[in-house]
């Protein structure tokens, strides 16, 4: 079941997070400050979070939002699974959440950005298969050698 983040959520979205080895302290920080904003300020539509329920228990979310200054693009910020279900269709159901939203809003472009280090193959891949399309990169955006890849799926 998918359904909008609650607050009793955070803990166990804060030791997913933490669990996923491609993710640095700085970026788990970075994800839970967007948490916090959607628990803490319900009523914003910056930062939607969902979350992927199973038996009562939390083991994913998607983080998705309006670009500012657009009418018609949409950013996912996050797309997160637990390690220990990866690989079962959760991730990609959370995509298609996400793709429902944007759709709802009359939205064109889903964007979302990732780093071009081995670490990330597996969500480069995943995007290549739902769809999605390499729209830019940006040489050493991270650090030297660490491009952003931003992905790109249209929907007129």
């Amino acid at each position: 079941m998918i359904r909008k983040l609650m607050a009793e959520d955070r803990e166990k979205l804060s030791e997913i997070l933490r669990g996923i080895v491609q993710f640095n302290a700085e970026e788990v920080e970075v994800a839970m400050e967007l948490i916090d904003v959607a628990i803490l300020r319900p009523l914003q539509e910056d930062y939607l979070i969902y979350v992927y329920e199973q038996d009562g228990n939390v083991i994913g979310y998607h983080c998705t939002g309006r670009r500012p200054l657009t009418d018609g693009v949409f950013d996912l910020y996050w797309i997160v699974v637990d390690p220990s279900v990866q690989s079962k269709g959760i991730g990609r159901q959370l995509l298609n959440h996400a793709e429902g939203i944007v759709a709802q809003n009359k939205g064109r472009w889903l964007l979302a950005e990732t780093s071009s280090k081995d670490s990330y193959l597996g969500t480069r891949s995943f995007y290549m298969k739902n769809g999605y399309s390499v729209v830019a990169e940006i040489r050493d955006f991270y650090s030297l050698k660490d491009n952003l890849v931003i992905f790109g799926k249209y929907f007129q």
